[in-house]
């Protein structure tokens, strides 16, 4: 997933956004709302991880910008601010969860299991695709012959492609979900780890669209 998270603790920032990108996703940390409102307006993000209180204003107030501009992004917040009001108050402006510092590293990426799996209306951690068993929450697949690892970059792209069964998405969508912002795209790197998902998976799971992008495969 790619995700945006807007934490000014240098500190928290870097260990969430080190455990983010060994999750296997793709982290983008800004540190004021000003650059978080620049990013929303250029990237189409997965999940956002908002500090309620930044140097350039409140963090429940970016989160009720969203909302009324109809962004459907989830959101867990992050804060320190732990009354039982400041988390109903979150909730109310939009929030999908809440997470009171300090917290556990592994409970945020259960977390961020948890919202991701409900966005992609599948609540279930585990999914079957032809005579594969795939576990989201553990992020493995296991064929007949048995387990098949993913690098992982192979597994964000396949995840992309999970989280829309039957849809088209286009290449530069895929790309949105790789590379940060700070990230040189090359030109040939989808078509290089779809191919070697194919090797690993099947040739039929992963189905290319010529000129418009892929798309699960039905096998």
């Amino acid at each position: 997933m790619r995700i945006l998270l807007v934490e000014d603790d240098r500190g928290l920032g870097s260990a969430v956004r080190d455990q983010i990108a060994a999750e296997g996703h793709t982290p983008d940390w800004v540190e004021t709302l000003a650059d978080a409102t620049a990013c929303t307006q250029t990237i189409s993000y997965d999940l956002i991880l908002l500090d309620l209180m930044l140097p350039d204003g409140r963090g429940l107030d970016f989160l009720r910008g969203l909302r009324k501009r109809g962004a459907a992004t989830p959101v867990i917040i992050l804060t320190a601010r732990d009354r039982i009001t400041d988390r109903i108050d979150g909730l109310n402006a939009g929030a999908d969860d809440y997470l009171v510092k300090p917290f556990d590293l592994a409970e945020l990426s259960a977390r961020i299991g948890a919202v991701a799996r409900r966005y992609s209306g599948n609540p279930n951690p585990q999914v079957h695709l032809a005579d594969l068993t795939i576990d989201l929450a553990a992020r493995s697949i296991t064929s007949p012959e048995g387990p098949i690892d993913l690098s992982q970059r192979e597994w964000i792209i396949f995840e992309v492609l999970l989280q829309r069964p039957g849809t088209i998405v286009p290449k530069g969508q895929i790309e949105e979900r790789l590379y940060s912002f700070d990230a040189e795209v090359e030109s040939n790197t989808i078509e290089v780890y779809v191919s070697r998902l194919r090797k690993k998976l099947g040739r039929d799971v992963i189905e290319t669209v010529r000129g418009m992008g892929y798309r699960l495969g039905r096998a």
